[in-house]
C-alpha cells in the first residue's frame, strides 16, 4: 500500500495523477493505526488543518516536499472527520478552503446515464456535499469524458488556472470527476488534460458547460442561475395538432444582425424582446427560426460552427435571458425554431478536436473525419458516446429552452461518405457504397428519441439531395425527420426568375417539376441566407429588368411561393426586399421602408402570410389532394394556374400567375366547381405598387369548357402578378 500511495503521490508532485483520491486527503496512516492527512497546495507556505464546524485548529502541517506536499497524522484517531484548512501562501497571503480531497463519495453516480438525461450526468453541476444533518458544503462537481487522458485538472480563477492543484479522478470508466467546494454560480475554469504520451494539450472548454466566454479565453462558465419562471404554459400545453395540416410561416433570423443599435451594437436577448416579438406577430409568421445560437469563436460562421453545443452565445446574454425571449415568443403564440448543427466541428484548441490526445470526438482517418468543404472536424457517428452527447444535446434544448423545432444543418454531408470529396478521397462502407450508414442510424435515433419524449416538437432537415424518406417514418425506413427544405424547388424556381421574361417560355418546366415530387416528402419552401450571401445578391437583385419590373417579378414571386403546396421559410430582409446583400456585421436597411416599392412588398409580406393562415386550401400542404393542376404547359405566355383545396371541405381557390410583363383582357381559365368566385389577393394591385391592371373582383362560372373542365371564368391578366380567387360556393 506504501509502495502504491508513494508512486501515486509522485505521480501527483509530477501533475500527472490519475488517483488523487488514492493519495490525498484523509488516509489510513502508515502505522495502521490512526489517520494523516496529505495536502497537495503548490505555492503554499504554511497550512493549518481547521474543525469544519468550528474552525478549531486540529493540526498544523509539514511541508514534506519542497513542490507543495504537506503532511499530518493522528496516530489515535481512526473515525474520518471533515475539516477545513487554512493556507498561507508565499506573498503572505492567507485563504480558508474546504479541501476537495475528502469527499470521494459525493463525485459523480450517473443513476440516469442514458441519451435523454446525459447532459444532467456530466459537465459542471452545483450540487452540495453534506457533513452532517447540519452542514452542507456548497460547491460544484465537475466531470468530463476523456478516456485516452492520462490526467485531468479543473483549472480557473479559483486556482489561479494552475493544473497541479485540482486533479481529478477516474474509475476507469473514461470519466474524470471532482467536486470543488465553494464554487459556485459565475466561476470561470477550463480542464487541463494530458494525454496518455504525457504531453499537456491545451486548456479545452468543458464540452457540457452551458456558458462559454467570448475570445480570447473561451472559458466555461458555471451556470446555476435558473431564476426564469416560465410562463408559457398555455403554448407548451396546446393541442396536439397534425403539423403537416396547419399553417407554418417561419421568419428565419440572424440575431445580430436584424437591427443593431445607433452605434452599430448588437441588442441583446432582452432588449430585442419587444421589438421582434411585436414585428412577428404584426407580420403574421407562425414561427422564428433562429441561426444557431450554440456557442461558437468565429463571428464570420453565423454559428455554423459551435464550440459549446450546450451554451447559448454569450454574444447576446445570459442562458436565463434567451429563455426570456424564447418564452415572450411562445406568450405571443409564436414557436421557436434553433438551427442545430451536428454534421461537424472545428479544429479551434479549446474544442472538442484530438480532445484527450485522441480521436474522442471525430474520425479518426481524415477521408472520413474531415470535412474539405468546411474545413471542420466530422462527429464519429459509430461511437456511442458521441451519439449521447448529441441526442442529449438536442433534448436538452427542447426541455431546458422549450424549443419546439430543431433545423438540423447539412443533412447531406452526413448522409453520404463522398459529399464534397473527390475520387480517392473518401472511404466507401462495408458494401463499397457512399451512404454512411453511422450517420442514417443516428439521425433515426435522434428523430426517434425528439417525437417519443416532445410529441408537439419537430425536427426540419437541411437535405439538399434525393435520399429517400428523409421525412417519413423510421418504421417505413425513413431517416424520421418531420420536414425537409425542399432545395430543388429553391434552385429552380430561382434560376426562372433570374432569367429575362422574354427567355422564360423556354423554361416553364423550372416552375411545374417541382410538382412532380411534391409530395414525396414534408416540405419546407426555404428562401433562406444562404440565397443572399457569398455574391448571390439580395433576393430583389436577381430579378430582371428596370426597377418596376424587378418589384413586380419579387411579387410575383412571392405569390407563388405562398400559393405553392409546402411550408413557408423566409429569411429577415426578403420581406421588405433587403437592396444590399446580406451581412453579419450590420443591421437590415430597415430605412427603405421609407421607400415605396420596398414598403408595398413589406405590405404584400404581411397580407400573405395572414391569407396563408386564413385559408384553409393553402395550408392542406401535404398531401395530393391539396393541390389540382389547371394548367401548367401554357409556356407561351408563362403563366401557371392550378387549385388549392382544402382538406375534408369543397372549399378551394384557383392561383394563377403570370411570369411576363404582358396583359390579357380575356384569359380564359377552367376551374373546378362552378358557382361564384372572388378575387382575394392580386399583387399588381395599386396598394403594392402595381399597375392596378384588373378591376374586377367578383367572377361567375360559365358553361364554356376549358382545360378539360366543363366551367370556366374569363378574367384580365395582370402583368407579372399572382392573382387568387376563392370559391365562394354556388350560385
Amino acid at each position: 500500500m506504501d509502495l502504491i500511495k508513494n508512486a501515486l503521490l509522485n505521480d501527483v508532485l509530477n501533475t500527472h495523477c490519475s488517483d488523487p483520491f488514492g493519495c490525498l486527503g484523509l488516509q489510513t496512516s502508515p502505522s495502521n493505526k490512526g489517520l494523516c492527512l496529505y495536502i497537495w497546495q503548490p505555492e503554499a507556505l504554511s497550512i493549518r488543518v481547521l474543525a469544519i464546524d468550528t474552525d478549531k485548529e486540529l493540526a498544523k502541517m509539514t511541508q514534506t516536499d519542497s513542490k507543495g506536499l504537506f503532511y499530518t497524522e493522528w496516530p489515535k484517531e481512526r473515525t474520518r472527520f471533515h475539516y477545513r484548512i487554512e493556507i498561507t501562501y508565499l506573498d503572505s497571503s492567507v485563504y480558508t478552503m474546504v479541501d476537495p480531497y475528502q469527499f470521494p463519495n459525493t463525485t459523480f453516480v450517473d443513476p440516469e446515464h442514458h441519451q435523454a438525461n446525459l447532459y444532467k450526468s456530466q459537465g459542471a453541476i452545483q450540487a452540495g456535499a453534506k457533513v452532517n444533518e447540519k452542514i452542507t458544503i456548497q460547491g460544484t462537481r465537475f466531470a468530463v469524458y476523456a478516456p485516452a487522458a492520462r490526467s485531468v485538472s479543473v483549472v480557473g480563477d479559483f486556482n489561479s488556472w494552475d493544473g497541479r492543484t485540482h486533479p481529478m479522478s477516474s474509475n476507469g470508466d473514461g470519466v474524470w470527476r471532482l467536486f470543488i467546494p465553494d464554487i459556485n454560480h459565475g466561476a470561470r475554469y477550463k480542464f487541463e488534460i494530458r494525454s496518455k504520451n504525457g504531453d499537456l494539450l491545451p486548456h479545452r472548454s468543458d464540452p457540457y458547460a452551458q456558458r462559454i466566454e467570448q475570445y480570447p479565453s473561451f472559458a466555461s462558465v458555471t451556470c446555476f442561475d435558473n431564476k426564469h419562471q416560465w410562463q408559457d404554459d398555455t403554448w407548451i400545453k396546446r393541442h396536439i395538432d397534425d403539423l403537416y395540416e396547419k399553417p407554418m410561416s417561419i421568419y428565419e433570423i440572424h440575431l445580430g444582425s436584424w437591427r443593431r443599435k445607433a452605434d452599430n451594437q448588437t441588442f441583446t436577448y432582452l432588449e430585442i424582446i419587444d421589438q421582434l416579438v411585436s414585428y412577428v406577430q404584426e407580420m403574421g409568421y407562425t414561427h422564428v427560426e433562429f441561426l444557431p445560437i450554440t456557442e461558437y469563436p468565429f463571428d464570420g460562421s453565423w454559428g455554423y460552427q459551435p464550440v459549446g453545443l450546450y451554451a447559448v452565445t454569450s454574444r447576446f446574454g445570459t442562458p436565463e435571458d434567451f429563455k426570456t425571449l424564447v418564452d415572450a415568443l411562445h406568450q405571443a403564440n409564436i414557436g421557436v425554431i434553433m438551427d442545430w448543427v451536428p454534421a461537424h466541428f472545428p479544429a479551434d484548441s479549446h474544442g472538442l478536436a484530438n480532445f484527450d490526445g485522441s480521436k474522442q470526438y471525430e474520425y479518426a482517418d481524415p477521408k472520413k473525419g474531415w470535412h474539405p468543404e468546411w474545413n471542420s472536424l466530422i462527429y464519429d457517428y459509430g461511437k456511442e458516446h458521441v451519439i449521447n452527447y448529441l441526442i442529449s444535446n438536442a433534448v436538452y434544448w427542447l426541455n431546458e429552452f422549450h424549443i419546439d423545432g430543431l433545423r438540423v444543418d447539412a443533412v447531406a454531408s452526413m448522409l453520404y461518405l463522398d459529399y464534397a470529396r473527390e475520387d480517392g478521397e473518401w472511404i466507401p462502407n462495408k458494401d463499397g457504397g457512399n451512404h454512411n450508414y453511422e450517420a442514417i442510424d443516428f439521425l433515426r435515433r435522434l428523430n426517434e428519441t425528439v417525437y417519443l419524449n416532445h410529441p408537439r416538437c419537430f425536427t426540419i432537415a437541411e437535405e439538399s439531395t434525393a435520399f429517400p424518406g428523409v421525412s417519413k417514418p423510421t418504421y417505413m425506413n425513413g431517416l424520421g425527420f418531420g420536414f425537409k427544405w425542399n432545395m430543388g424547388w429553391m434552385n429552380d424556381s430561382l434560376d426562372y426568375m433570374k432569367r429575362d421574361s422574354i427567355h422564360r417560355k423556354h423554361h416553364q418546366g423550372e416552375l411545374s417539376f417541382s410538382m412532380v415530387y411534391a409530395f414525396d416528402e414534408q416540405f419546407v419552401l426555404p428562401m433562406s441566407h444562404d440565397e443572399v450571401v457569398h455574391g448571390k445578391g439580395s433576393m430583389i437583385e436577381k430579378m430582371p429588368g428596370d426597377s418596376w419590373q424587378q418589384f413586380a417579378n419579387l411579387r410575383a414571386f412571392s405569390a407563388y411561393m405562398y400559393f405553392h403546396p409546402g411550408k413557408k421559410l423566409n429569411f429577415m430582409g426578403n420581406e421588405f426586399a433587403q437592396g444590399r446583400e446580406w451581412s453579419h456585421e450590420r443591421s437590415l436597411d430597415w430605412n427603405l421602408l421609407e421607400v415605396d416599392y420596398h414598403k408595398a412588398q413589406h405590405t404584400l409580406s404581411k397580407d400573405l402570410n395572414h391569407l396563408y393562415k386564413s385559408e384553409a386550401s393553402l395550408h392542406f400542404d401535404h398531401s395530393r389532394k391539396g393541390f389540382e393542376w389547371i394548367s401548367y404547359d401554357d409556356s407561351t405566355n408563362s403563366i401557371l394556374a392550378f387549385a388549392r383545396k382544402a382538406k375534408d371541405s369543397e372549399e378551394h381557390t384557383v392561383a394563377i400567375i403570370n411570369f411576363t410583363p404582358m396583359t390579357h383582357s380575356n384569359y380564359r381559365v377552367g376551374v373546378p366547381r362552378s358557382g361564384h368566385y372572388q378575387l382575394i389577393m392580386n399583387t399588381d394591385d395599386e396598394q403594392y405598387t402595381g399597375s392596378g391592371y384588373a378591376k374586377n373582383v367578383e367572377y361567375r362560372t360559365q358553361n364554356i369548357a376549358s382545360h378539360s373542365r366543363d366551367q370556366s371564368i374569363e378574367l384580365q391578366i395582370p402583368p407579372l402578378a399572382g392573382v387568387l380567387l376563392k370559391w365562394l360556393g354556388e350560385y
